[in-house]
């Protein structure tokens, strides 16, 4: 019997985009759900669900999964604190992947940062991250660009709390924090998703970039991440889990 996948949120775009790798990828599609529909029937029906809805509906659909023992294939962004709490804590009853970004590239480009920035002493090398996406887009910075920004932080043995970020300059803000994290948001367009990591130093500046031009990237990713998830015990896992990066 293939792999049931219940998607959430079908009726959009990228709703649509997972239904077709669900094809792709020999898996059977088990249903979807608009919005205001019961999810309960689609877990039930499911052995993973993929949901790419909004971060407020991800605790409920977290949730779901640890009461009924299925997994979870989340790539909603913009997730508060309490939120990724609520879903660490499904995950100790539920098998869950949760990545900020499901493209292949992107990961690949999250362990290049993390290493970059081991080796990048914070003192010489302030990192700035620039993202740029479409003008509907309504949290910022992007959920990648909080995950490179953590990257670079776990790279410099610390988090990106204690680092601290700047972000919003406008003003007289006074000198660059040293060892801080700088982010910049542009909205505008029909921009996919663009991210650049640059690490700023007196006499070199080295410059990270990945750029997304279909969203079909991250449709295969998740898809490739119900997969892997089929079978597993319950956990909070990555897109690094995934893909072997360790």
């Amino acid at each position: 019997m293939s792999l049931r996948i219940g998607i959430t949120g079908i009726a959009g775009r990228m709703g649509q985009l997972l239904s077709e790798e669900v094809a792709a990828a020999g898996a059977t599609l088990a249903g979807g759900t608009a919005r205001g529909d019961d999810p309960r029937a689609l877990f039930q029906a499911s052995d993973v669900v993929i949901d790419f809805t909004n971060a407020h509906s991800a605790p409920a659909h977290a949730a779901l999964a640890a009461e009924l023992g299925k997994g979870l294939v989340l790539g909603s962004s913009g997730l508060s604190a309490a939120e990724e709490k609520a879903v660490a804590e499904a995950a100790q009853r539920a098998p869950i992947v949760y990545a900020a970004n499901f493209a292949t590239g992107v990961n690949l480009v999250l362990a290049l940062a993390e290493k970059l920035a081991a080796a990048l002493p914070a003192e010489q090398y302030d990192a700035e991250i620039v993202e740029m996406h479409h003008r509907q887009k309504v949290d910022a910075p992007s959920g990648t660009a909080i995950a490179m920004g953590r990257a670079v932080a776990k790279g410099r043995g610390t988090t990106l709390e204690e680092a601290g970020r700047e972000s919003g300059r406008d003003g007289h803000t006074g000198a660059r924090k040293t060892g801080t994290i700088g982010f910049a948001a542009l909205r505008g367009g029909q921009v996919v998703g663009e991210h650049t990591l640059l690490f700023a130093a007196g006499s070199e500046h080295i410059a990270l970039t990945h750029r997304s031009f279909d969203r079909r990237a991250y449709a295969t990713g998740a898809v490739r991440a119900a997969q892997w998830l089929s079978g597993r015990a319950p956990g909070l896992y990555s897109m690094s889990d995934v893909l072997g990066l360790g």
